[in-house]
């Protein structure tokens, strides 16, 4: 291929990339413009009505964003309203997020101390927030905000997953929640954690895929969970590193045990189950 013929192709999938989807870096912009405006003090905000007027600002940005995606202005602005209704209740919701962190991390000395500085705190906004989207029906945004996410703190939280309140992540580097996760309320999970599917093939997009994670349950670093027919019953713990393709009962403590065997001078009578 010519260089010519190579650069009108980029030009046409760089054209029809731009008419099909939003700025990505505008995403990014607005998602973390969101975040400050809800979480970080910011000493231009010197009385409530500066904050009203962020928010307009930040409603003005999200109807283009949204506009760029549903290409209708009369359905931009029914999507913008929405969202914006739901702001309330999906603070409230981050509030009790933030106090479950502080309750149960031995380091956090404040909720201002997680707002501001905790990466599982910011991965866990930033899906509600697009949770909220996604059951609206806005496509692109949802993804580009949580992916936008996962670069910054390792946490990958796809924006169909269903995730109850007062959730703790704690340290958060390494987790993945899968699109059909459903986790119940006072659910701490810490990192390395993985809730995947058995399958990955795209006949089984339409279907459940990922685990259920109920009440009141503690997944301990590097656990893998997968399946969509695995329940982790309410009130169970499971430890760090177990791996589970199946359901336990309510109350379970799950573990994996490591065994210590000293070595001789003889040669090491099994293999070891790991290569470098």
């Amino acid at each position: 291929m010519s260089t010519n013929a190579f650069i009108q192709q980029l030009f046409t999938q760089h054209k029809k990339a731009y008419t099909a989807f939003p700025d990505k870096d505008l995403a990014e912009q607005f998602i973390d413009q969101v975040f400050s405006f809800l979480f970080l003090p910011n000493k231009k905000y010197q009385q409530a009505g500066d904050l009203e007027k962020e928010l307009g600002l930040l409603r003005s940005h999200f109807s283009s964003l949204v506009y760029d995606v549903v290409h209708k202005g009369d359905k931009a602005e029914a999507m913008t309203e929405q969202f914006f209704e739901a702001i309330p209740l999906l603070y409230a919701k981050l509030m009790k997020d933030a106090e479950a962190l502080l309750k149960f991390d031995p380091a956090a000395r404040s909720v201002e101390e997680v707002l501001v500085a905790y990466p599982g705190f910011y991965a866990t906004a930033v899906y509600r927030l697009s949770h909220q989207l996604w059951e609206q029906g806005v496509e692109i945004l949802p993804r580009l905000f949580t992916e936008y996410a996962h670069s910054k703190t390792g946490v990958d939280i796809h924006p169909g997953a269903n995730i109850g309140e007062s959730f703790c992540i704690d340290h958060g580097t390494g987790i993945v929640i899968g699109e059909t996760t459903v986790i119940g309320d006072n659910v701490k999970i810490y990192q390395g954690v993985t809730l995947g599917a058995l399958q990955v093939s795209k006949d089984s997009a339409i279907v459940k895929r990922h685990p259920t994670i109920e009440d009141n349950v503690t997944i301990y670093s590097g656990a893998t969970i997968l399946g969509g027919q695995t329940v982790i019953g309410r009130d169970s713990i499971i430890g760090g590193n177990v791996w589970l393709t199946y359901s336990v009962p309510s109350f379970s403590v799950v573990y994996h045990k490591s065994e210590v065997k000293v070595r001789d001078k003889n040669p090491f009578p099994e293999p070891l189950n790991f290569v470098i």
